[in-house]
């Protein structure tokens, strides 16, 4: 098998099973994907990108039929699966596998820890652990397309190239700050399958304008977007090719019982016809069906503290003192929404009131909250003290 940094291309079962071979051998693997989904409901997986300290290479599933060598790398629990942004790549082969590929280690998510914006690109990784910047003009290609040239392979290749390099590079500053351990949550969550579960009667939520319906009308609402999204599944087309989200909050406070009803509604026009038509007026009919006492309901948020009494700035000002301390990002420690909740009075379920979060922040926003700690300038600079010193 050559070495890290030559091509190669798999698009043979033989050469697989090298690969796969070669592979068990390592402590952890670099994996990346590239897919199309946009004419499509499921991403089309085009390519899989691998690569250890001595390998790098894809894998070409359009050549390759039976990927089960390489899954049962991505299955060994004793290797780690090194990802950059990873959660559509853990989708696809959940999907694949039925399972997610196990332990995980988000590079994007790890950085955030290591002083990095969250978010960070790979791009920017890359350029900060080795120095060098990634040719990005293939960004848009077409990976369906055969056969691929040779800046698209190596494009391919390069997502995959310097990961390694990422990974250790990482993970080495995080053991010698002693944080690693605070991202067992955080890859838990990408390890869990229930990420990847598409739940149709749960698809509602996610549209806009639902806070403009009653009560009956989201029992309609729902039962319709569950019918579109089983629908996009079985012909395996975007769900907004059945049906655009508009349409679907029309039809759900119209309540449509014809096809003639429904085809007034604007967006509608022959999208849905005959079986189509069918089963959306099914649907509606179902919906109104729903008992009272089942019908979905829209959470309300808890009470939230005006923002023009200061509360949320003040305890803002101790979260990015605490962020700037640890040289951790803002966002990734407390969202603008995570401190307004918190201020509102609501602690049971706060994500500052858990893990490594509450030991760097939230146990001293509870007490900035209680009254027993205080922010004053001091030369020049704000400091935390206890609120007894201050005279409270």
């Amino acid at each position: 098998m050559a070495v890290k940094g030559e091509r190669v291309y798999v698009a043979d079962p033989a050469h697989l099973h090298k690969l796969a071979s070669e592979l068990t051998k390592a402590p952890f693997i670099a994996v990346d994907t590239e897919f199309m989904r946009e004419r499509t409901y499921y991403p089309r997986l085009c390519l899989v990108q691998v690569a250890t300290e001595s390998v790098c290479a894809i894998v070409d599933p359009l050549e390759v039929d039976d990927l089960a060598p390489l899954l049962d790398v991505l299955a060994d629990t004793r290797i780690a699966k090194v990802l950059h942004a990873g959660v559509q790549d853990l989708e696809i082969f959940y999907r694949l596998m039925g399972s997610v590929p196990t332990p995980v280690f988000d590079t994007q998510v790890a950085a955030t820890l290591a002083g990095f914006p969250q978010q960070v690109g790979y791009g920017a990784l890359v350029r900060e652990v080795t120095g060098v910047t990634l040719d990005k003009s293939d960004t848009f290609t077409d990976w369906s397309k055969r056969p691929l040239s040779g800046t698209q392979i190596e494009y391919a290749l390069n997502d995959v190239r310097y990961l390694p390099a990422v990974y250790e590079d990482l993970r080495g500053r995080l053991e010698e700050e002693g944080r690693l351990e605070w991202l067992r949550p955080d890859f838990e969550r990408l390890e869990d399958p229930g990420s990847y579960e598409v739940v149709p009667e749960d698809t509602w939520r996610r549209l806009k304008r639902v806070s403009s319906l009653n009560r009956r009308q989201l029992g309609v609402l729902q039962a319709v977007a569950a019918w579109r999204e089983r629908e996009a599944q079985r012909r395996d087309i975007p769900r907004k090719w059945v049906i655009g989200d508009e349409s679907l909050i029309e039809i759900a406070r119209r309540a449509p019982s014809d096809p003639d009803a429904l085809r007034q509604i604007r967006g509608i026009g022959d999208k849905l016809s005959g079986k189509g038509a069918e089963g959306m007026l099914a649907a509606v009919e179902k919906g109104l069906a729903i008992p009272d006492d089942q019908l979905p309901g829209i959470e309300r948020r808890p009470r939230r503290v005006p923002e023009g009494d200061g509360v949320v700035d003040l305890l803002a000002a101790l979260v990015r003192i605490r962020a700037k301390q640890h040289n951790v990002a803002v966002p990734l420690l407390a969202s603008r929404s995570d401190i307004e909740r918190l201020a509102g009075g609501e602690r049971d379920e706060s994500p500052l009131l858990t893990g490594w979060r509450r030991q760097i922040v939230g146990e001293e926003l509870l007490e900035l909250l209680d009254g027993r700690l205080s922010l004053r300038i001091e030369n020049g600079q704000v400091e935390v003290t206890p609120a007894e010193e201050t005279g409270g």
